[in-house]
């Protein structure tokens, strides 16, 4: 999909083929980052349990810790990001995080790691508003949901390749080094992205025909209505799908963090299995959530290839998505921690198309100089959701196990579906 040859012009810049996917590289490789710097924890939780003396309890207080910052950046983080524009608000986002993830290699107790987390919760949001803003100022609606789709993938690939690497870096080096590793491949990354991120009608680099081919849209989205100057909150918050989106992600998103804070903890003390074993099979969870990143997203802009409108495409993926996710209770009661695995994987492939899904219809129905203010508004949705999630998952494998949690995660799309549903775009509303 990426062409590396460069187009020569008589003024002397070479033109980049595809320009607008080496910028989706870039924003997967930062995503794939991000979640490898907050999946190091779910990790080596047992680990810096057992060195720092810190309970089922207090882990998940430690991971609130994380969510409640996350959830709250999310209200300005979006804003930053509209206000600084793409390129300066992700770089300022991403060094923030690397930091705080470099500074957790300092925790000395339950207190001081919640802290550290709390600051990695922080940065991390922006990455998910200004990536969306980036992908509505680079793409043409056929092309989001698969552009959405590759970079969101970044999430799902860190989280599969972080129980590998991370056991491996932890087996041989103690567990203090394994956050230095990790928080400074985002400080490596800035650099490439302030190199090569521009607007399209700036950068130097882009041809005309790439730039015309991104200016095509469709004629009956909404990203070309006017935001009234004055009132771009009451703009936002009036509209009905800002609420269904909102409200979606705060009920659907806490399978995920189930998968990123609680699997692997799952694997080791309900499944017995070592922190060795665990690498070896966990993998294949968050591979399963990559492919459902990229054909959610590639299936979308197949239908709206075919005729059909954007947002339609988007609801039809997430009907597939919530009649697969209450295959979810299956997993505590599979007969193998493999067959587990591979009943999560369903799970996963389906919650991350649905994620997609429901990103992308942000960027169809909503103006371009709101889009990262939306998406920081909405994903708040999910870190609420998340946080109050973690603290009834915490209590319920203290107080009784696991099954609860997964018979609770096999409802919550479904529920979810019946609202999804109404949403409409502009040209579709009664008049």
């Amino acid at each position: 999909m990426i062409q590396e040859q460069p187009l020569s012009t008589g003024g002397g810049v070479r033109k980049w083929r595809n320009l607008r996917w080496w910028i989706i590289a870039l924003l997967f490789l930062s995503t794939v980052i991000n979640y490898m710097d907050r999946q190091n924890l779910s990790i080596l939780a047992r680990t810096i349990q057992d060195d720092l003396r810190i309970s089922d309890l207090e882990y998940s207080y430690v991971v609130q810790c994380f969510l409640l910052a996350y959830t709250l950046a999310y209200l300005f983080a979006g804003r930053v990001t509209d206000y600084l524009g793409t390129r300066a608000s992700m770089a300022v986002f991403v060094i923030w995080w690397s930091i705080a993830d470099m500074l957790t290699s300092l925790s000395r107790g339950v207190y001081s790691l919640g802290f550290f987390r709390f600051l990695l919760g922080v940065g991390e949001p922006g990455n998910y508003t200004a990536a969306p803003k980036a992908v509505s100022e680079w793409f043409p609606p056929k092309e989001r949901g698969l552009a959405i789709g590759i970079y969101t993938a970044g999430a799902t690939m860190g989280a599969a390749i972080a129980p590998p690497v991370i056991a491996f870096l932890a087996s041989h080096f103690h567990w203090r080094t394994v956050f230095l590793f990790t928080g400074s491949l985002g400080l490596i990354w800035v650099i490439p992205w302030l190199l090569l991120y521009r607007r399209p009608e700036e950068h130097p680099r882009i041809s005309e025909e790439e730039l015309k081919y991104i200016k095509t849209s469709d004629p009956g989205q909404s990203g070309s209505e006017e935001v009234p100057v004055e009132g771009r909150w009451r703009y936002i918050l009036k509209r009905r799908e800002t609420w269904i989106l909102m409200f979606g992600r705060m009920l659907t998103d806490p399978v995920w963090y189930f998968y990123l804070f609680w699997f692997p903890k799952y694997l080791t003390d309900a499944r017995e299995l070592s922190l060795g074993q665990v690498g070896k099979i966990a993998w294949m969870v968050y591979l399963a959530a990559d492919l459902g990143c990229i054909l959610g997203g590639y299936f979308s802009g197949l239908l709206i290839k075919r005729g059909m409108n954007p947002v339609r495409s988007r609801i039809w993926v997430m009907t597939m998505a919530a009649v697969l996710l209450p295959l979810s209770p299956l997993i505590n009661s599979a007969p193998t921690p493999l067959m587990a695995v591979g009943i999560a994987s369903i799970a996963a492939f389906a919650h991350m198309s649905w994620l997609i899904s429901l990103s992308t219809i942000i960027v169809d129905v909503y103006p371009k100089p709101v889009v990262g203010t939306v998406f920081g508004l909405v994903a708040a949705g999910s870190g609420f959701g998340g946080m109050l999630a973690t603290n009834l998952i915490g209590r319920a494998v203290t107080s009784y196990s696991y099954a609860p949690v997964f018979i609770a995660m096999g409802f919550l799309h479904p529920v979810v579906y019946l609202m999804i549903r109404t949403i409409r775009t502009p040209k579709e509303r009664p008049a």
